[in-house]
């Protein structure tokens, strides 16, 4: 089965494009042509969810949204410039088609299915305003209610997913976790609104100081060391965006709770990919903005559990694992274990340039701190495993000055090694036809 395309000549020089739905070849031909009123102007298929612009030509729902969110500001057909994006159903037209379809009877063609109508920004309102209510009263059954309300619309479609975001749902779930934070017969509840934050980023300041509050914090905490591996996941996710208030009571909350055993014990299990990155962002977050916690995360095996998966690990877990141990090497100790594992030089040489830009910049980054602190061994094996070719190319290609500063100073830094080592020759000396940055 598939489509044929049959072009039919009106007038001299104007064409029409009919589409026909045929079987294959080997079976016997049965043609069915889409009468032009049910095709949608716009992809010339049969519309499954016809509506009405402000112009009154109907087009598939679809097409038309696509249309639109590309930036045009007219109708397709008539080029009228829209007064308004509102999009109306025509609920006759559709009943044509579906009527038409089961008209044919033919296995070719399937009864168009009733769409559900998208969400309205007036909805919306609606919703908040009810749980907001039902929060201050302290009204949890119907909190629950409007909660499973909302995520059953948001799993209906993306755009109601988008409407909910714009119309400040997030704010009111974030008051509803912090008023029934300390409940714990109410944490399948919890996890529901975890769950539906996750979708609704940016959740905006405000929200988040909910969300750091001290009760809230700690059931936040709790999710992400509990055994579901859902909330788990839910948790790091969230855990990232409170820590980014970059307050200190906020991280005093975090080495109270045992967060850092939480992170690192949620990557180890493989709970899935989504949640081993946010795991590692929040990591990555928490050392560089307080070096002090990095000693946390080295007692319990970070830089080893980061080096297996920079061995293995997909580009984009990758890429994260190697920030995470750039950040780990800006506090001596720090550097001082990632030294103590072998494979760390010869990874780091390795993945120059080959995961991504900012793994690169990591990469060559996490060099020169552990070659800075007067460390010839580090300088003389980072040439030996071919660092010095590998980051000279990193300035012949397109990459940011950042990334390029990095690779100047590792540059310097090695050719005054290979000078020094025995039976060296001049380090430049392959690469004279190579314009030089320094």
């Amino acid at each position: 089965m598939g489509f044929l395309w049959r072009t039919r000549l009106r007038g001299a020089n104007e064409k029409k494009i009919t589409p026909v739905i045929s079987w294959p070849e080997s079976e016997p031909e049965s043609e069915i042509t889409i009468p032009p009123e049910f095709q949608c102007p716009i992809s010339i298929d049969l519309m499954k969810d016809p509506v009405i612009i402000s112009t009154g030509i109907t087009y598939d729902r679809e097409s038309i949204e696509t249309w639109i969110s590309s930036g045009n500001k007219t109708c397709p057909v008539t080029n009228t410039v829209l007064t308004t994006f509102d999009q109306i159903p025509n609920h006759t037209i559709r009943k044509m088609i579906q009527g038409w379809c089961v008209e044919k009877g033919s296995p070719l063609i399937q009864r168009i299915p009733t769409p559900r109508v998208p969400l309205m920004p007036c909805e919306v309102y609606e919703i908040r305003r009810k749980l907001s209510s039902a929060t201050r009263r302290g009204d949890y059954e119907k909190c629950g209610e409007i909660i499973e309300k909302i995520k059953k619309l948001g799993d209906e479609s993306e755009k109601n997913r988008k409407c909910v975001n714009e119309n400040g749902v997030g704010l009111v779930l974030c008051d509803c976790f912090e008023k029934f934070s300390g409940d714990e017969k109410l944490t399948f509840m919890l996890k529901e609104i975890l769950s539906l934050l996750t979708w609704m980023v940016p959740i905006g300041s405000e929200g988040i100081l909910k969300l750091a509050s001290p009760s809230s914090f700690r059931c936040v905490a709790g999710l992400l060391k509990s055994t579901d591996d859902s909330a788990r996941q839910n948790a790091a996710f969230l855990m990232n965006k409170i820590l980014s208030l970059d307050e200190t009571r906020v991280y005093a909350f975090a080495f109270e709770n045992g967060i850092a055993e939480a992170l690192v014990k949620l990557i180890r299990d493989s709970v899935s990919s989504s949640a081993t990155k946010s795991s590692l962002i929040t990591i990555y977050q928490m050392v560089l903005q307080k070096p002090e916690i990095a000693s946390e995360f080295l007692e319990i095996g970070l830089v080893n559990l980061t080096v297996e998966m920079i061995v293995d690990a997909e580009n984009s877990v990758c890429e994260k694992a190697l920030a995470v141990l750039d950040a780990i090497c800006e506090t001596d100790k720090g550097r001082e274990e990632v030294r103590k594992n072998e494979l760390v030089m010869p990874l780091l040489v390795k993945k120059i340039p080959k995961v991504s830009e900012s793994a690169t910049r990591s990469s060559m980054s996490v060099i020169l701190k552990l070659c800075k602190t007067k460390n010839a061994f580090a300088v003389e094996e980072a040439v030996c495993l071919g660092a010095f070719q590998k980051v000279l190319l990193v300035l012949q290609v397109g990459y940011g000055e950042e990334t390029k500063e990095k690779a100047t100073e590792l540059l310097k830094m090695m050719n005054t090694q290979m000078k020094l080592m025995n039976g060296c020759v001049d380090s430049l000396k392959e690469f004279k036809y190579i314009k030089k940055p320094f």
